[in-house]
């Protein structure tokens, strides 16, 4: 069982940044793939980036290639996605998710977080 939760939201004007973390509870945190993913209002949940058990691996959605940031810190049980030139269409609540395998499809994802909401202003 893995316990996730994000911090880090909030408001910020496009063209800003954010950092958000997700704290993982539990000793296996190493083990799993963590991703994040996005649900804006009205439109069904989506993959924004994936990193693998190490960190040495990420892969991105095309909307936010060079611009977001996936890292881990395993020692600290967290994972963090660096969020920069951002624009308004990045509005939503963001998720992290573990994966025991290192994917991008949703269903694969065991364990979510309560999510953090950003906003993008113009």
């Amino acid at each position: 069982q893995v316990q996730l939760v994000e911090s880090g939201g909030g408001l910020v004007q496009a063209g800003g940044s954010l950092r958000l973390s997700c704290a993982a509870s539990g000793r296996t945190f190493s083990s799993y793939a963590m991703g994040w993913f996005r649900q804006a209002p009205g439109k069904e949940r989506e993959f924004v980036a994936a990193i693998n058990w190490s960190g040495d691996s990420t892969y991105y959605a095309d909307s936010v290639k060079g611009r977001f940031t996936s890292s881990r810190d395993n020692a600290k049980n967290t994972v963090y996605l660096q969020m920069n030139s951002l624009k308004p269409e990045d509005t939503a609540v963001y998720y992290c998710a573990a994966s025991r395998i290192f994917v991008t499809s949703l269903p694969d994802y065991a364990y979510w977080g309560q999510g953090a909401q950003v906003t993008v202003s113009s």
